[in-house]
């Protein structure tokens, strides 16, 4: 048998012995009652001394002792688990009351965080519109999110958390813009996407332009911003404009007035290193063709 059952057997045994024990001195009690009574004979008997009395074992006393305290542990260890297991549906209640129905936790504002230099924290609160009141626990991220995205179109992304105890955490980042589209008579800023975000009242210097034909549509549009996007700052700062009639048709005018023949946005890193060397290499030619990069073509006239 296991060790349970080798304690069970030591208890069994040891109340048994107990109780022989307080059996013994029941009968030793009755013995001295009937002895009193035969001997008075009627008459009046001195009680007997306290110190003649039998004494119970001290071993007897140690065991019951003993049986006492197990008696009493095995007992707490039955109300141990009840008292646990109430004090944890305790917690559990009142934590699902202090999520969902306190008003410690129930959202009261908006931080807005992040580089923003076209938009305001201001704005970003006002598109964000997260409702005050509401259990934070059970705010709806997602349509905040998506908000802010409709509403103010120089935000590339947004990431939008939990704030605890009491707030929605708004986390924006800003589009770059990678060069300057004039649209209706209008410069925009136009990002490496090829979405348009931002108005211009003077192109700022730096950003290349890209000049469109009537009939360009969004997918040339992109071809060109993934274009400008490639160039390297110091070949950007050469550029006037890029010319984008269709999506394999794009070119670069530089500000000293020479044409570089692009083709479409495809391996635009590479072309951009082959266009680099070839200046360099050429520098009095007026037209360079890398729309085939690793056959690059380079002319003394425009066209």
């Amino acid at each position: 048998m296991g060790e349970d059952g080798s304690g069970a057997d030591t208890e069994i045994a040891e109340a048994l012995e107990i109780a022989r024990s307080a059996s013994g001195e029941r009968e030793l009690d009755l013995d001295s009652e009937e002895a009193r009574a035969g001997s008075g004979s009627g008459a009046e008997t001195e009680s007997e001394p306290e110190s003649e009395r039998p004494a119970v074992d001290a071993a007897t006393l140690k065991s019951r002792k003993a049986f006492a305290r197990r008696q009493w542990r095995r007992r707490w260890l039955a109300w141990r688990y009840l008292i646990v297991g109430t004090l944890v549906i305790a917690l559990l209640i009142g934590g699902i009351w202090a999520v969902y129905f306190s008003t410690w936790l129930q959202v009261k504002g908006t931080s807005v965080h992040g580089t923003m230099k076209m938009t305001s924290a201001k704005e970003v609160v006002e598109f964000a519109a997260v409702p005050v009141g509401e259990p934070l626990a059970t705010a709806d991220l997602e349509a905040v999110q998506v908000r802010v995205l409709n509403g103010l179109s120089m935000v590339r992304s947004v990431n939008v958390s939990r704030e605890w105890p009491d707030k929605i955490r708004v986390d924006v980042t800003e589009r770059t813009p990678v060069a300057v589209v004039s649209i209706g008579g209008r410069l925009r800023a136009l990002d490496e996407t090829g979405t348009v975000f931002w108005d211009y009242k003077k192109a700022p210097p730096g950003l290349p332009m890209v000049n469109t034909v009537t009939g360009t549509n969004s997918d040339a549009l992109s071809e060109a911003a993934a274009v400008a996007s490639a160039l390297p700052a110091d070949l950007a700062k050469k550029v006037d404009h890029v010319e984008v009639t269709t999506v394999d048709s794009i070119s670069l005018e530089l500000r000293n007035e020479k044409r570089v023949v692009w083709g479409s946005s495809a391996q635009s890193d590479t072309k951009a290193d082959v266009l680099v060397a070839l200046m360099k290499a050429e520098p009095d030619v007026a037209r360079y063709d890398v729309s085939v990069p690793g056959q690059p073509v380079t002319s003394k006239s425009v066209d």
